[in-house]
C-alpha cells in the first residue's frame, strides 16, 4: 500500500513538474555556457558582439596567475631598446615627427657597432626636414631594418588619410633588400591591458616580432604573451627585463665605442618611451614599479618569447567543454546527494580546491589560461548547485506534501509527519509489537449489494469506509485494510504512544455510533442495513512491510488479529455491538465497560473474557453486574459454586427484567443459564 502510494506520488510530481525540469535545464544551460565559454572571445553576430559578463572578473584573475607564476630572468643580453623619452624631446625641442636627424646618425653608428637586427617602432607618417638625411642612412645600412608600418583599417584613431598616403610614399622610398615594412601593430582588451598577441591582419606587413626573428611556430600564434619579472639583486633593487638607452647616447660619436658591446649581435628596438605616449597597461602592472609599459617593450617581450620558442599551449576547446561539463556534473551531484555536513565540507573542499586549483597548476606549468573560464567554472557550479537543490527541494517537498496527504489516509497526520521526517520508524521488516487490533462489519451489506444498482454499492461503500476512516484517524489509529465493507486498524505502530488503548475503545465506540448514523441516513429506495460490529483485543503481532519486490504492504499478522476478528464475528450470537477483550478493557483506563461473561470464540480452545461499552449503563449495575458474572468464571461445580450460581442467575433475571430492551443481557442471562462443560458457553 505505501508503495503504491509513492509511486502514484512520483507521478504527480513528475506531470506537475514538468514546467520546472525546462526551468532547471535552462538554468543548467546557462550554468554550462558560464562554465565553458572562452570568456576572451566575444558572442553574438559581428555587430552586436557582445563579451561575456564574467569577462572583468576574469580578466583580473588572469592577471593575478600571470603576474604570480611569471618567471623571473636576469636581463635579456639578447635585445636592446633605444627610446626617444622626455628628456631626448627637451635636447631637440622636437615632439612630433620625432627627430629623425638623430635617428639617422644612430643608425649609422648601431649599423657600425655590428646590430644583429633592427626594429623601428615609429610611423614616418609626416614630413620633416631631415627625411633625405634618413633616407640617406637607411640606403646604406648593412644591418637588417624593419621600419614601423599601419594603415587605416587597423589605426583609424592614430592615422588618417594623408598621413597614410605620405607613409607609404616613405616606405617606397626608404625600401632596399636590407629596409622592409613591419607591421607594430599591437592589441589590447576592453581594459586597455595587453595580454594576447594580435591576429595577423590580411594585406600587412609581418609583425615586427616575426620579422626580427622568423619563427614558424609563431605565424598565426593568437595565445597570451608571456611577461617576464626581473631577479633581485643582493642590494633587493631590480635591473629591467629588457635594457634601454637614451638614443641620443647612440648617436653621439664619441659614445658609440663605449656603447658598442650593448648593440653588438642583439635585436634593437627603437622607439619612444614617452609620458601618455604608446602605454599599455599589463598583467604585471601590480607587481612594478611602473603601472604601464611602453609599446616599445611589449614588442621587446614578444621578441624574447620567440627566440625562447615559448610559445603557450592552449587549453582545447573540447577539453575546456568537457571540464565545464564535469564542474556542473559534480555541482549537481552534490546538490542531489544530501550528504551531512561531515561528508558535505570535505566535498566542497575538494570541489573547490579542484575548481581554483586547476588554472593555477596549469598556469605553473606553462599553458595559456588566458581563455580559461576560472570565475565561470565556480559561478556555473553555484548555477547547477542551486539549480538542482532547488528542483530537488521543490520535488521533495511536493512529494512530501502528496506523501504526508497520502499516508494521512491511513495513518493519523501528526504520525504521518513523523514518518517522513524518520523514516526508518517504517521498519522495512517485520518486528514483534504489542498493538491494539480492531475489526468492523456491517451486517446484511453483501446481501444488500445483490439488491441495488452497483453504482449506489460503490457510492455507498465509498460513504461508509469514509465515516469509519476518519474515525480512526481521528482517534490516531492507523488503517490497515479495508476487506469489502470491513476495516481493519491498529494501534500502537509504526509509531506506539501511551494514550494508544484510550483512543483504540474510543474509537471502536465511535465506529459503532458512526455506522449507527450511516444507516440512518440512507438515501430513499435502498432497503435498510444492519449495524456495524466492532471487535477490540490487546496482543502482540508482527507489523512491518509485506509482499514481494512489485508490491509491499504495510500490515500486521499474528494470533492477536484473529482473536480480535473473531470477537467481531461473535457480537453477532452475543446480540452486542462492540466487543473487547479484557487485555484491551484493561489497558484502556475506561470505566465505562461492563463483562459479558467467558466464552469460548469460535474455533479457539482458549475462552476470552468479554467487556462491552456501556457509558450509558448505571454504574452500580456495572458493579452489580460484574459480580454477577464473576460467580460464572470458576471451573469447580462443588455445592457451593451452585449456590453461588443460583443467586447469580436470580439477580441477573432481575437486571434483565428491569432492562427488557438490551438484547445483550438478555443473551448473557440465557449463555448463564445454559452454561457448558467447565462453566464455559461454546461459540462452535
Amino acid at each position: 500500500m505505501v508503495a503504491g502510494l509513492w509511486r502514484r506520488g512520483a507521478r504527480v510530481v513528475r506531470d506537475a513538474g514538468r514546467w520546472r525540469l525546462a526551468a532547471t535545464l535552462i538554468v543548467l544551460l546557462l550554468a554550462l555556457f558560464v562554465a565553458g565559454w572562452d570568456w576572451n572571445r566575444p558572442w553574438g553576430d559581428a555587430e552586436s558582439q557582445r563579451e561575456i559578463p564574467t569577462a572583468d572578473a576574469e580578466r583580473g584573475l588572469y592577471d593575478w596567475r600571470a603576474a604570480t607564476f611569471a618567471p623571473r630572468v636576469a636581463q635579456d643580453q639578447r635585445i636592446l631598446m633605444v627610446v626617444y623619452d622626455d628628456q631626448t624631446l627637451i635636447a631637440t625641442r622636437k615632439r612630433s615627427p620625432l627627430d629623425r636627424g638623430l635617428l639617422a646618425r644612430a643608425l649609422r653608428n648601431m649599423d657600425a657597432m655590428g646590430a644583429q637586427s633592427i626594429g623601428i617602432d615609429i610611423l614616418f607618417d609626416q614630413p620633416q626636414d631631415e627625411d633625405g638625411e634618413l633616407l640617406a642612412a637607411l640606403h646604406a645600412m648593412r644591418t637588417p631594418v624593419w621600419l614601423g608600418y599601419a594603415n587605416l583599417g587597423d589605426n583609424r584613431e592614430q592615422i588618417i588619410f594623408e598621413q597614410q598616403q605620405y607613409l607609404d610614399g616613405f616606405m617606397a622610398r626608404a625600401r632596399t633588400d636590407r629596409v622592409h615594412p613591419a607591421s607594430i601593430r599591437l592589441e589590447a582588451d576592453a581594459d586597455n591591458v595587453a595580454r594576447s598577441w594580435p591576429a595577423p591582419t590580411p594585406g600587412q606587413p609581418r609583425l615586427l616580432t616575426l620579422a626580427m626573428q622568423p619563427s614558424p611556430p609563431f605565424s598565426d600564434y593568437r595565445g597570451a604573451i608571456r611577461f617576464r619579472l626581473p631577479l633581485s639583486q643582493a642590494d633587493g633593487s631590480e635591473e629591467p627585463v629588457i635594457p634601454s638607452l637614451q638614443i641620443d647616447l647612440l648617436a653621439d660619436p664619441a659614445m658609440a665605442p663605449a656603447l658598442a658591446p650593448m648593440v653588438r649581435g642583439r635585436h634593437v628596438l627603437i622607439g619612444g618611451d614617452i609620458v601618455d605616449i604608446d602605454q599599455f597597461e599589463t598583467p604585471l602592472s601590480g607587481r612594478q614599479a611602473r603601472s604601464a609599459m611602453i609599446g616599445l617593450e611589449v614588442h621587446a617581450t614578444m621578441l624574447a618569447q620567440v627566440l625562447d620558442g615559448a610559445k603557450l599551449p592552449a587549453v582545447p576547446d573540447g577539453a575546456r567543454w568537457a571540464a565545464a561539463l564535469l564542474v556542473i556534473l559534480a555541482a549537481a551531484i552534490t546538490s542531489l546527494a544530501e550528504l551531512r555536513w561531515f561528508t558535505l565540507v570535505p566535498a566542497l573542499v575538494v570541489q573547490a580546491g579542484a575548481i581554483a586549483g586547476m588554472p593555477l597548476w596549469l598556469q605553473a606549468q606553462g599553458w595559456d589560461t588566458k581563455g580559461l573560464p576560472a570565475v565561470g567554472w565556480g559561478l556555473g557550479w553555484v548555477l547547477a548547485f542551486a539549480a538542482i537543490g532547488v528542483a530537488a527541494r521543490a520535488v521533495t517537498s511536493q512529494q512530501r506534501r502528496f506523501a504526508q496527504a497520502a499516508l494521512g489516509k491511513y495513518l493519523p497526520r501528526d504520525i504521518a509527519a513523523q514518518i517522513l521526517a524518520e523514516p526508518e520508524k517504517l521498519a522495512l521488516h517485520g518486528e514483534k509489537r504489542p498493538i491494539f487490533t480492531l475489526f468492523t462489519d456491517l451486517e446484511g451489506f453483501t446481501k444488500l449489494s445483490h439488491a441495488i444498482a452497483p453504482e449506489m454499492v460503490a457510492q455507498l461503500l465509498n460513504r461508509y469506509l469514509d465515516m469509519l476512516s476518519d474515525v480512526v484517524l481521528a482517534h490516531g489509529g492507523t488503517i490497515d485494510k479495508f476487506v469489502g465493507d470491513a476495516v481493519v486498524a491498529f494501534w500502537g505502530a509504526p509509531i506506539a504512544r501511551p494514550d494508544d488503548g484510550r483512543n483504540a475503545a474510543l474509537a471502536a465506540y465511535a465506529m459503532w455510533q458512526a455506522g449507527e448514523a450511516f444507516r440512518r441516513d440512507l438515501p430513499p429506495g435502498v432497503p435498510p442495513i444492519g449495524r456495524t460490529r466492532v471487535g477490540l483485543h490487546h496482543g502482540e503481532a508482527i507489523v512491518g512491510n509485506f509482499g514481494g519486490e512489485g508490491r509491499i504492504q504495510y500490515t500486521a499478522l499474528g494470533d492477536s488479529m484473529n482473536t480480535a476478528s473473531r470477537l467481531e464475528a461473535a457480537n453477532k450470537a452475543l446480540e452486542t455491538s462492540v466487543l473487547a477483550s479484557r487485555e484491551a478493557m484493561a489497558l484502556s483506563g475506561l470505566d465505562w465497560w461492563r463483562p459479558m461473561g467467558r466464552v469460548r470464540l469460535r474455533g479457539r480452545a482458549t475462552p476470552v473474557d468479554l467487556f462491552e461499552p456501556a457509558p450509558d449503563f448505571p454504574v452500580g449495575e456495572r458493579t452489580e453486574l460484574a459480580g454477577i458474572v464473576a460467580a460464572f468464571d470458576g471451573e469447580d461445580s462443588g455445592a457451593g459454586d451452585m449456590d453461588a450460581r443460583v443467586g447469580a442467575l436470580k439477580r441477573l433475571q432481575a437486571l434483565v427484567h428491569h432492562h427488557p430492551d438490551d438484547a445483550a443481557i438478555a443473551n448473557l442471562l440465557y449463555r448463564c443459564e445454559n452454561i457448558g462443560e467447565g462453566g464455559l458457553y461454546g461459540l462452535d
